[in-house]
Order: structure tokens, then sequence, then C-alpha cells
């Protein structure tokens, strides 16, 4: 009897365990990615960048970076770029001057903190302040635009996705996706066009077991990156983005004030 019991026990424990993957993956995505959202919480990425056409593909910049959490959503990120290739030659102007050696990007709030690539701080100092700054700095446009760690951006992702198993697929206009995403909004130190608002990316999100994001990978059209030189009419952006350390402990903080100048607009984005 004592044998009995123990294996009606044992094969409790056992389904009890083999269905918490498939209770993950059938919960809703965005609550369970804001039941993650606790002060000094967060999570970790990686993402690679590639540039495709008929001719082959060049994979040309790696990004490691974290968001940290508050009780609302992100309230910092800390984002290092590196180029991975000397073969630049193929980059057109639109997208080349964006690109430096190493660009480190934090932000706290609505502020951005530059390092590193084009930035050119007075002497003494490593740092460029930009009050309402770009999320990851003047690289982050030829990176990840998508941000499936905003809940809003998530919720229009799986709804204009089709599901299969973990993964959902779909397209959707920059348009359609700036009204939700903040992380896209400000992207760029020029706002979008209306041009660009109409093209279209498609993406392809794989949630892990336990229902958050773990892989996303995006694709952009020629028109908004990497110009429109004759010759080039099918080349696309792709973007592989890896999400790790759910729940991590993260702690992102400002650089010191003695290191840092505040950026000056120019005339023309006033």
């Amino acid at each position: 009897m004592k044998r009995v019991i123990a294996g009606i026990a044992a094969a409790t424990v056992t389904t009890s365990v083999a269905a918490t993957p498939a209770q993950a993956s059938s919960a809703d995505p965005v609550k369970v990615l804001k039941s993650q959202f606790a002060a000094g919480k967060g999570v970790k990425f990686t993402d690679v960048t590639t540039t495709t056409e008929f001719a082959g593909s060049t994979s040309f910049l790696k990004r490691t970076g974290s968001f940290q959490f508050g009780r609302t959503g992100i309230v910092a990120s800390d984002v290092t770029t590196k180029i991975t290739t000397d073969e630049l030659s193929w980059v057109s102007p639109s997208v080349l001057w964006r690109l430096g050696e190493s660009e480190r990007t934090i932000r706290i709030g609505t502020d951005s903190y530059y390092s590193g690539s084009t930035w050119k701080p007075s002497k003494g100092k490593t740092w460029i302040k930009h009050q309402d700054g770009m999320t990851a700095g003047l690289s982050g446009w030829s990176s990840q635009l998508v941000n499936p760690i905003e809940p809003a951006t998530l919720k229009v992702l799986i709804t204009k996705g089709k599901r299969t198993g973990r993964t959902y697929s779909g397209k959707i206009s920059f348009g359609a996706l700036a009204k939700v995403s903040p992380w896209l909004r400000n992207a760029d130190l020029i706002k979008m066009s209306g041009e660009e608002k109409r093209e279209v990316l498609r993406f392809t999100l794989t949630l892990g077991t336990n229902g958050l994001p773990q892989r996303l990978v995006t694709v952009y059209p020629q028109k908004t990156h990497g110009g429109k030189e004759a010759g080039h009419e099918d080349r696309r952006l792709s973007v592989e983005t890896r999400y790790t350390g759910w729940g991590s402990r993260v702690s992102i903080k400002a650089p010191p004030a003695s290191k840092t100048d505040l950026m000056k607009k120019p005339a023309w984005m006033k």
C-alpha cells in the first residue's frame, strides 16, 4: 500500500511539473510580462544586425544590453553597440554616418547619455546628456526597433501575428507600431516621415516556456534602412534579438555629472 501511495504521489508531481510549460504558454503573454515588473529587476538582451540582398548577407552590428524595471515597466536601459566587420563599403551615407567604433547609451526615464561613436564631448568629459533623447543612440536606427518588453508593443505583436505554438509571425507598419511604442518613437534624432510610417516591417516573436519574450527577428525594408541606391532595391536589414536573465537584479545609474556634457540641439532639431 505504501508503494502504491508513493507511486501516486510521484505521478502527481510529474504531471504537475510537466503541465507548467503548457500553462505558461497558454497564459496571456502581456499579463506574464507585467508580472515581471518590480523595482530593481530586469532582463538582458543581445542582438545582431545583418544586411541581406541578392549578393549575400553581412552581419555588421552586435549589441548587448539590459532593461531595468519599475512597477509599471521599463525605467532604464543600458545598450552597447559594436561594429563587427571592417567592410562597410556597401553602407549608404544615410546609415554610415550613424555608425562608430563603439557606442554606449544609458537611458534613465527620458534622459539619454551617449558615449563613444561619433559623439565628441568636451575635454575631460566622456558622456553627453540628451534630454528627451534617443533610446539607443545613433546606431539604434540600424538595430532592433521593436521592443516586446513594452506591454503595448507585445500586445500588438501577438494580436497581429499568426500563432504557431509559442511563435507569432506577422507584419506591421512603422506608423502603427510608433503609436504604441515609445522605444520606436525615440529611436532617432529625426522624426519618421509619412513615407517611412507607411512602410511595413516583418517580425517573428518566440516566447519561452515561461511565457516571456525569448527571441525576436525583425526585417526592415530597404526604403527605411540602407538608402535607395540603384541596384540595391532588394536590400533588407534583419535584426535577431535574444532575451535572457528574466527577473535578474539590474541596476542602471546615470554617469557622473563631472564627466557629462549637456547636448545642445542644433537649429534643425528645434
